[in-house]
């Protein structure tokens, strides 16, 4: 091989290993950029959900305080239609005993 033939290729390839560090530089550089972005749309996304379920815990909440106040209630109208029915069945008997 002749001296010039050796140059070329010796300044060749620190060339071509130069393009290829530059070239995994800049696909680490974008592949930095994707990761900050995908990031950046987890932590909104995880802002949001948090966000979400607190407004669900809070509606829970509400929720079981009506269903509680719902229950009670319940309970007072079927005490007082129990009391009612009471009443009508010595009604209905005061005649029969008459």
């Amino acid at each position: 091989m002749s001296l010039r033939a050796i140059e070329e290729v010796s300044t060749q390839v620190p060339a071509d290993d130069f393009q290829a560090l530059e070239d995994k530089v800049y696909r680490t550089i974008e592949l930095y950029k994707s990761a900050r972005e995908a990031r950046a749309v987890a932590e909104r996304d995880v802002q949001r959900l948090r966000e979400q379920l607190e407004d669900r815990e809070e509606e829970a909440e509400t929720l079981r305080r009506e269903l509680v106040a719902l229950r009670r209630e319940r309970e007072e109208v079927r005490a007082r239609v129990e009391r009612m029915l009471v009443q009508i069945d010595r009604m209905a008997e005061e005649p029969a005993a008459s």
